[in-house]
């Protein structure tokens, strides 16, 4: 369900803000007017929304950054939302309050989860129950605002998407990033040989540590001939979030049958030779967005309860690189998209809950 962020300006009739018993009106992150040097980002008063059928009130421990919310600011995400809007599609926290019809979910519940429709980066947040995962004891809800996006996403381009197997070797755009660090620590679990880059100096040392092969850093050495040498055969398998031409030049490296994962255009998108690029190897070339899974399939709960796990028992690493008020939120975009992030950047709602 799509909710607008109420105007500041004009306050909506008493009959209409239900909000929980001793709560009035809470802080949020809004976003309005984007444009290509940044929206107006602003911490200001809004409604505690009330949960529809199949929706739960969550009270927001966290946010988590993600480049989806940088590119909401600067708008250029490719999929349409109505402004103004409280910024957010991550979150953890506790519920609040379950909607008509949901199970399995009891107030005061620790959880994490994700929104299509933003609002997380606020004391009360909406989500659709269907994508509201579970957290332990054993995990604190800053790690459980830090993994579900990148590492749900990790899990289903390598689980589901093009399934990785031992002996792969695989190529890893970005690699230091957040997603990159996921797919590092799943192949090498997986039993892959893993090689990245990077586009700037210091990001390589976390992905070696989690046990890529060798990463380039690109902003100073060919990409194509590195991997060439270091990977001694065609690679199995890429991982790319960058586009244009660094995608472009990729294809060369890939074996006949090989398989390119698209998860992001850092750069631009794909260049329009993309079918000549594909038809010289048959390659199969898959564009990936977490928000067209279902959510309510066994597939979900499969990668959401494997991820979770795993970062509970201590299988997964999350890196979280540093934490912004909320009032901060135009920086932490800033620190996102200065590419020198190497983990998750946090939102700080309420730490005590």
């Amino acid at each position: 369900m799509r909710r607008r962020c109420p105007s500041p300006m004009s306050a909506p009739s008493p009959a209409s803000r239900r909000f929980p018993p001793g709560v009035d009106g809470v802080e949020a992150v809004v976003l309005s007017n984007p444009g290509p040097a940044g929206g107006d980002l602003r911490l200001l008063d809004v409604p505690v929304p009330e949960p529809g059928p199949g929706e739960v009130l969550i009270e927001v421990a966290f946010g988590g950054c993600n480049f989806a919310d940088t590119m909401m600011w600067r708008g250029t995400y490719p999929h349409p939302k109505p402004f103004p809007l409280v910024a957010g599609l991550e979150m953890s926290g506790r519920i609040a309050r379950p909607g008509p019809g949901v199970t399995g979910l009891k107030p005061g519940q620790r959880v994490a989860a994700l929104t299509e429709n933003a609002g997380c980066f606020a004391r009360f947040a909406l989500a659709d129950a269907a994508r509201v995962i579970p957290i332990p004891d054993a995990v604190g809800l800053d790690v459980a605002a830090a993994f579900p996006t990148q590492a749900l996403t990790a899990w289903h381009m390598l689980h589901a998407v093009s399934p990785v197997r031992a002996g792969d070797v695989v190529l890893i755009h970005a690699i230091g990033g957040g997603v990159g660090l996921y797919l590092t620590q799943m192949a090498v679990a997986a039993g892959a040989t893993v090689f990245g880059t990077v586009g700037s100096p210091g990001k390589q040392a976390r992905a070696i540590g989690f046990g890529a092969t060798a990463v380039i850093d690109r902003s100073g050495a060919d990409f194509v001939t590195g991997i060439a040498a270091l990977a001694g055969r065609p690679v199995d398998r890429l991982y790319d979030s960058t586009g244009a031409t660094i995608l472009d030049r990729s294809f060369g490296l890939m074996r006949r049958l090989g398989h390119v994962v698209s998860y992001g255009e850092a750069e631009g998108r794909p260049l329009p030779n993309l079918w000549q690029q594909l038809v010289l190897r048959s390659l199969t070339f898959s564009r990936f967005h977490l928000g067209h899974v279902d959510f309510g399939s066994p597939l979900w709960r499969l990668g959401a309860d494997a991820v979770t796990g795993a970062v509970a028992d201590g299988n997964l690493a999350v890196p979280i690189e540093a934490r912004f008020a909320m009032g901060d939120a135009p920086a932490m975009y800033r620190r996102l998209e200065s590419r020198s992030v190497s983990g998750k950047l946090l939102v700080e709602i309420n730490a005590t809950l």
